[in-house]
């Protein structure tokens, strides 16, 4: 039957006399039986539904017998039904609405609840067992819902909209909606990872490392290492042990000694080891080299002391929240195409529509647009452009003629497509945007959304067996900047996208009246980026905003996006919480033709093209081995998919169900979950190889993968569920995750929505402690920037401050609401007291960042006070961005047992351009010490810094971390671009280690002045850098031989990871950061590592980079001699 017999027809529910009938239908396989019993006591809407839900107790039951195509909503109408026959039930007809009364049915030790009145009643997964007549047959329980108690949830939605810094409750709304969906559903892997979840290994995570143990601390595995134990005051001893001790071998050793001692303890308590001062534990079976403290204490020389701490004295941990009662884990499915295609039945037999029966062409019609007030400056004409997008790719695009621009514009005209509905993959959004028309009256036939929707052109690597993408310079596939975005005529002045298949998989219908959002003005210096156009949110300032109303066509049932062809096949939906890890061919079509098969061949690739489903297994099998062999072409392979072409698709979902993840590389999982794969079983792959990552490797792509969520179509996705569970599991990736989300939260309005759902899906579960300690944060960030704000209005000059302006910040500091004690954003493992007032300043600097000092929590040596760098109207993600890199770098290097004294300090942005720097003790800028040894003209003095350095240390120590860290910062600033180098920028601590600050200019973006560029060199090698390692007038030395060699072995380690670094990078796109906006910026990159070039050609390369420098190191000299005189910034 085709879907055109029901284009337009009126709906109406099905005949009574139908449904009776379904319901005395006998048994067979297409009919379901379900023993429905009624639950009357009272119930609770928002808790949980195993609480007093006993079957049989004070119930009666029904019998209902259906098509197993039915929905959820024809089982509704029939229970109701029986009810209402049998006189077994108060209010029958109360049945049918899902907001008095809920089906639950029991799993293992839970209840969940049939949610979704579309979803098909074959799919639900529910325990289903065979009767007397051997009929297919499950129970259900009907309960009332009662209000949950109005205080309790008044005052947790309270706690969670002040920490997520959004209010959700007052969005959500259609209980089917986007929102209450997938709180809904998000439910479910929470409440399975706290089923597996161990408190105590929870609360005392252990931050450890599996790098080898650096050259400079290898002399320690040999010797015996002093560890200090303390127990409250009653108890303190030191004991030597190797770097091969465990923590239960101390803790053995501590309970010997304690009956020895005769000290009375409980004996039978479980203890802990926590390191003194800082919130950081030594637990696990791991030796003491593997704990990052333990080597902190080997390199600074500390001693190690650890305090011996009851278990039941620890933070409490409990979940307190009452949480959303769990939803059938297959809501939001669809059952086979052949369960629901059209053909061989009754009206009466029909439900829902397949969507892959529906040969119709998708079309829009345009009513018009109207905004409250028109801007300041108009176009004189404008026009309305639809695409459908996937992913970053559009699809298809129609225009509409231009009108003349006013605040009403009607057009009331359908726009066709030329693409058919049985088509469209799910994610597929239908955009939406108004542009200015060309001067002739025409609309502009260029497409303007290529401008901001990118289509790379891949290339091969071809001196590396992983092949790297490239983007082509051409207009039409990458994103330029803001000031090339808007020149000429056809500019983009209001967007908006639409789902066209929803959350639910059900094919959007009817009218629309969207909000848009507008498009900034260069003037604005305001740059919209391509993660925005990803969005599906509507501007919520709806009494401003233009808003776009259009029409799509109706139907008279829902038409809904199958699960696959036949019943036979898996589904593998990301709503499904019990889905194998590792499907078997789960999407297999049909047909094959040899036209759909040539279309998987791709062009410059070796990977081969897929076989016909309908040759054996066997064959399959062998095509599936060889594909192991080309497994770095993949994204590039997949680029080149027609996803509108459904049998291709197939054929592809078979491949990748049948890949097994770990034989991915993780750069490449990385790279599906960019904006290129809008496929979800392509990005369901990803993600199931990064299930295998360890904490410290999820923590160094957490920043990626946060952004990442913005690709996904939907708010409910395998990577928000990868995350959210990954962060409840580890309080050290919840802690990060807790302020990376919070920060979207605050700074991205296009998906707001999305990041405060999904961190409201972790706070539910993160455990008292964690919200504690979550409020004192942000109750410490909120406090600070108040401060910060009045200290910027008071002193609004640039760098000029008043005398009085210590003394202003320290009155604002103690009148504010600082708690006495919080955790720091950055590092977690660190706690700051109450504020010391007079160690507090404000720093002469554009933005007036606040210096500021705490106290240390107890120990037992003397700690340093804890301190932080507060900015107030600077983004600091870039600088997060750098700083996770060089850790990246860092961790590359290491495996190659490369220490390079790297220092990344802590950075975070904690709110829109708002966030914390760490203070890095016992350090002083170039610029200082310039200034100590001569004033400004020790710019010119090239022993100046090999002074300093000799009066702080033996100088062969610090020679040596100064030769190893200017070598790691020289390769670091060198491949990724860093500009604005001058001496306040680089920073030396009294060993010698050599560090850069303030990551303002990267990726080439070089400063300039007065028009003249300001910075030569590739990269800072100074005369006075020289001088320490012993190279002055050309002279060689041991020192800079070093130098030269620590610097070609670190670059060529880095030129090894190039698609890692590039693929880091290219997902950062979507934050919108100013210097990275355009795929474009991820040239410098490629050409910093020679990616074109051979490993020799590559080497020979960077030791020009390095003569280079030597040459025009007087530049770099002259340059800080300007800034130091003029204050240039």
């Amino acid at each position: 039957m085709d879907t055109a017999a029901f284009f337009n027809k009126p709906i109406y529910p099905q005949p009574a006399d139908g449904l009776l009938g379904l319901s005395k239908q006998s048994c067979s396989e297409n009919n379901l039986k379900f023993i429905c019993e009624f639950k009357h006591g009272p119930g609770s809407s928002h808790t949980s539904a195993d609480e007093d839900s006993g079957v049989g107790s004070g119930c009666e039951s029904v019998s209902v017998v259906l098509p197993a195509q039915c929905s959820v909503y024809q089982l509704r109408l029939h229970i109701c039904m029986q009810a209402q026959l049998q006189s077994c039930h108060p209010d029958p007809f109360a049945i049918l609405d899902p907001e008095k009364y809920t089906l639950l049915y029991a799993r293992g030790d839970d209840w969940y609840e049939a949610y979704d009145d579309c979803q098909v009643i074959r799919t639900l997964d529910i325990p289903w067992s065979y009767d007397d007549l051997q009929c297919l047959s499950a129970h259900i329980l009907v309960k009332a819902l009662v209000a949950v108690d109005s205080e309790v949830k008044k005052k947790q939605q309270q706690c969670l909209t002040y920490l997520i810094g959004h209010d959700l409750e007052k969005e959500a709304s259609d209980r089917l909606g986007e929102l209450t969906f997938t709180r809904r559903k998000l439910a479910s892997p929470r409440r399975q990872e706290l089923k597996d979840r161990d408190d105590k290994l929870y609360a005392t995570e252990p931050w450890i490392t599996s790098a080898p143990i650096p050259a400079n601390l290898q002399d320690w595995l040999s010797r015996h290492f002093p560890v200090s134990l303390h127990y409250m005051n009653k108890l303190s001893f030191s004991i030597q042990v190797d770097l091969s001790t465990t923590p239960s071998v101390l803790i053995t050793f501590f309970r010997r000694v304690m009956s020895d001692q005769r000290i009375e303890y409980d004996a039978s308590e479980s203890v802990v080891l926590k390191v003194s001062g800082r919130e950081e534990f030594l637990s696990g079976d791991y030796a003491l080299s593997d704990f990052l403290w333990v080597r902190q204490c080997l390199t600074t020389n500390q001693d190690l002391h650890l305090s011996v701490v009851p278990v039941s004295q620890l933070a409490e941990e409990a979940v307190k929240f009452v949480d959303w009662p769990l939803v059938d884990g297959f809501s939001g499915q669809f059952s086979s195409h052949d369960d629901l295609r059209l053909e061989g039945k009754d009206l009466d037999d029909i439900f829902m529509i397949s969507l892959w029966d529906c040969n119709r062409k998708l079309r829009v019609k345009l009513l018009g647009f109207d905004i409250p007030k028109l801007p300041s400056k108009c176009p004189q004409s404008v026009y309305v452009e639809a695409s459908i997008l996937y992913g970053n790719k559009v699809l298809s695009s129609v225009s509409s003629p231009p009108k003349p621009f006013a605040d009403e514009v009607l057009w009331n005209e359908w726009l066709d497509f030329d693409v058919l509905l049985r088509d469209l993959p799910r994610g597929a959004k239908l955009g939406l945007t108004i542009n200015a028309s060309g001067t002739d009256g025409s609309p502009i036939t260029k497409d303007p959304r290529a401008s901001v929707i990118r289509d790379p052109k891949p290339s091969i690597n071809r001196d590396s067996k992983a092949s790297t993408t490239r983007e082509s310079k051409s207009p039409s596939s990458t994103i330029p900047k803001a000031p090339d975005l808007q020149k000429g005529k056809g500019k983009v002045l209001y967007f908006v996208n639409l789902l066209l298949i929803d959350h639910r998989s059900v094919l959007s219908q009817g009218s629309y009246s969207l909000h848009m959002w507008s498009y900034p003005d260069v003037e604005d210096e305001a740059v919209t980026y391509q993660a925005d156009k990803l969005s599906s949110a509507t501007n919520p300032d709806i009494t401003e905003s233009m808003a776009i109303s259009f029409l799509l066509d109706r139907y008279s049932f829902p038409v809904v996006l199958p699960n696959t062809f036949s019943p036979s096949e898996d589904s593998d939906s990301p709503s499904s919480d019990h889905s194998p890890t590792t499907s078997a061919a789960s999407s297999l079509p049909s047909t094959l033709s040899s036209a759909d098969s040539s279309s998987l061949t791709v062009t410059d690739t070796a990977i081969p093209r897929s076989p016909s489903p309908a040759m054996n297994r066997p064959c399959l099998r062998r095509f599936r081995q060889e594909s192991i062999h080309y497994a770095s072409s993949l994204p590039q392979y997949l680029r080149n998919i027609d996803w509108m072409n459904r049998k291709v698709v197939e054929d592809v979902h078979w491949l990748l169900g049948n890949w097994d993840p770990e034989e991915l590389d993780v750069t490449l999982a990385l790279e599906l979950l960019s904006m290129d794969f809008a496929d979800e079983k392509v990005r369901r792959l990803a993600v199931q190889r990064l299930e295998s990552l360890s904490n410290d490797d999820v923590l160094k792509y957490l920043l990626q993968l946060v952004q990442t969520l913005k690709v996904e179509p939907y708010h409910d996705s395998f990577l928000a569920r990868y995350l959210i569970q990954r962060a409840l599991r580890s309080k050290r990736i919840g802690h990060f995750f807790f302020w990376y989300v919070r920060s979207e939260v605050a700074g991205c309005p296009y998906f707001r929505q999305r990041m405060a759902v999904i961190l409201e899906a972790y706070l539910l579960g993160c455990g008292q402690a964690m919200l504690d300690s979550f409020g004192q944060q942000v109750q410490a960030v909120e406090a600070l920037q108040e401060v910060a704000l009045v200290i910027k209005s008071l002193y609004p000059d640039k760098t000029d401050l008043a005398p009085t302006a210590p003394l202003r910040l320290q009155e604002l500091l103690r009148t504010s609401k600082l708690p006495d004690q919080f955790l720091l954003p950055f590092d977690p493992r660190i706690k700051a007291g109450r504020i010391l007032l007079d160690k507090c300043k404000v720093m002469a600097s554009k933005k007036k960042p606040l210096w500021l000092e705490f106290s240390p929590m107890p120990s037992p040596t003397p700690a340093t006070p804890v301190g932080i760098i507060f900015k107030e109207g600077d983004d600091l993600r870039q600088d997060m961005l750098v700083i996770q890199t060089l850790v990246v770098m860092d961790s590359i290097w290491q495996e190659k047992s490369l220490d390079l004294n790297l220092i990344p300090y802590g950075c975070i942005s904690t709110g829109h351009n708002i966030g914390m720097i760490e203070i890095v003790r016992n350090a002083a800028t170039i610029a200082a010490v310039q200034r100590s040894h001569g004033g400004t003209t020790a710019a010119f003095r090239n022993d100046a810094l090999f002074e300093w350095l000799k009066s702080k240390c033996p100088l062969q120590e610090i020679v040596s971390n100064f030769v190893k860290s200017c070598a790691g910062y020289c390769v670091a600033t060198y491949v990724l671009g860093i500009g604005d180098r001058h001496n306040d920028n680089i920073m030396i601590t009294d060993q010698g280690n050599l560090f850069h600050i303030d990551f303002g200019h990267i990726l080439g973006n070089r400063k300039h002045f007065l028009g003249v560029r300001r910075e030569r060199v590739p990269f800072v090698l100074t005369p006075d850098f020289l001088y320490v390692m012993g190279r002055v007038k050309g002279r060689n030395s041991l020192y800079f031989q070093r130098f030269r060699d620590t610097c070609t072995q670190a670059y060529l380690s880095l030129r090894s990871h190039s698609r890692l670094l590039v693929t880091l990078f290219s997902l950062m796109l979507l934050t919108g950061i100013p210097e990275l906006s355009a795929a474009e910026d991820m040239r410098y990159l490629r050409e910093a590592l020679q990616e074109e070039q051979t490993e020799a050609e590559a080497k020979e390369h960077f030791l020009q980079q390095i003569t280079e420098c030597e040459q025009l190191g007087w530049t770099v000299q002259a340059n800080w001699w300007i800034h130091m005189v003029a204050g240039i910034r």
